[in-house]
């Protein structure tokens, strides 16, 4: 099965229906984490911190979250840091996506009871999305299959042996039709802020980049940069030796016949190396190469359109913009004034939620006396009325109404 790098991911389909009119009131978006054994602690706070930002800029409940275990019980990430979560499968609240956190050895992680957890939140027709590792697990559900699907780059090889049904991709993030997966470390941020631009518009994506010193969101046309050995493994040894020799030329490519010489193989036996590797041609991997360095110059210098082409190895700036335009659908002009300044691929408008407005003390408990049932009085402690999960959104959104930024972002609709 090809990993897949160059094919646009079909859109995430926001809400719809009555819910999802501009204007119209509703419920926050109720997002559950199940936690793994050993999940990456980087990857959850990626997905989280954009979830509680997006709330404290728009100064109301857009979303609240809860981390979920099997039976409710304490889990270990895989720095050894031990996280209590707010529930168990089995009393979780109603969700309207789930989102699988993986990490270190994930086939050891997956258990039947997870398989078929997440199996009845398909048939009750939540969205799915998974971080790091995670992927596998909606794999190993049968939920994956048609799907583009991202997964931290060690965990590729393996992944395509196991699930041939389900379409890799090297790319950063994936988000297709109703599941939604991320490589892992700091890329669930990019692919939560395009979600939330998509939900709620580009405004308060670019709002929460800001808060997180993030100078650029990268989109689902970014790569993880994947070592080729942990594709190939050592098995190539000719084959790895020839992409170092074209990665060290992009400015100057070589041709093929030269790097065939280089390596000592013929030029048919070099082409039948990628075809039955590689699964494209010398040529194609080749110009691939070159054309994702010029989009990273693009995004990341002040190099002219002319200089970014030389750079990469093509002779004419008209030659360069209609390959790059091929690859990645849009000429190197518009990359660069997009400049993705503002996650310019999100332009689903927000919708407004005058129920989780919050414009005050009064408001707050409020809404912390709908969401967990609890009662105060004067300064007593809130006492639970019931054993319904608390989701920390709302001391989080608590917590924000102090900050400079509360309620900084205007929401569109």
């Amino acid at each position: 099965m090809a990993l897949t790098s160059g094919r646009f991911a079909r859109p995430y389909e926001a809400h719809s229906s009555a819910a999802g009119i501009a204007g119209e009131t509703r419920q926050p978006q109720t997002i559950g984490f199940l936690l793994l054994d050993s999940f990456t602690l980087i990857s959850l706070a990626s997905a989280v911190e954009p979830l509680r930002m997006a709330n404290q800029l728009a100064g109301r409940e857009l979303y609240r979250w809860y981390t979920v275990t099997l039976e409710g019980a304490p889990v270990r990430a895989s720095d050894g840091l031990q996280v209590t979560p707010d529930t168990s499968t089995e009393a979780c609240p109603p969700l309207d996506i789930v989102i699988v956190c993986g990490g270190v050895g994930i086939q050891r992680s997956v258990h039947r009871p997870h398989v078929s957890w997440l199996q009845a939140q398909a048939r009750a027709g939540r969205k799915l999305g998974a971080v790091c590792t995670g992927s596998w697990a909606l794999a190993q559900a049968g939920l994956l299959e048609g799907h583009e699907t991202s997964i931290h780059w060690e965990c590729l090889a393996a992944m395509q042996e196991a699930f041939p049904r389900v379409p890799l991709t090297t790319r950063l993030f994936s988000i297709d039709q109703d599941r939604a997966t991320a490589s892992g470390g700091t890329a669930p941020m990019d692919m939560m802020l395009t979600m939330i631009g998509r939900e709620h518009g580009r405004e308060l994506a670019a709002g929460i980049s800001e808060m997180f010193i993030c100078d650029r969101v990268r989109g689902e046309q970014d790569q993880q940069r994947v070592p080729l050995k942990h594709v190939l493994g050592t098995t190539q040894p000719k084959l790895l030796e020839i992409v170092a020799l074209m990665e060290a030329n992009l400015e100057e490519p070589i041709g093929l016949d030269e790097l065939a010489h280089y390596v000592d193989v013929s030029r048919r036996q070099l082409e039948r190396l990628f075809q039955r590797y590689l699964h494209c041609s010398p040529s194609r991997y080749y110009l691939k190469l070159r054309l994702t360095r010029a989009r990273q110059l693009l995004k990341q210098t002040a190099l002219s359109i002319i200089e970014v082409a030389s750079a990469c190895g093509f002779v004419s700036t008209p030659h360069f913009s209609k390959c790059y335009r091929e690859y990645f659908g849009m000429p190197p002009r518009d990359e660069r004034i997009g400049g993705e300044r503002s996650v310019s691929v999100l332009e689903v408008p927000c919708r407004a939620d005058g129920d989780h407005q919050l414009t005050g003390v009064a408001s707050l408990e409020g809404l912390l006396h709908q969401s967990i049932g609890q009662s105060m009085v004067g300064n007593a402690p809130l006492q639970p009325a019931s054993e319904s999960p608390v989701s920390s959104a709302i001391l989080a959104l608590a917590n924000a109404r102090g900050e400079p930024t509360y309620a900084s972002v205007r929401l569109q609709g």
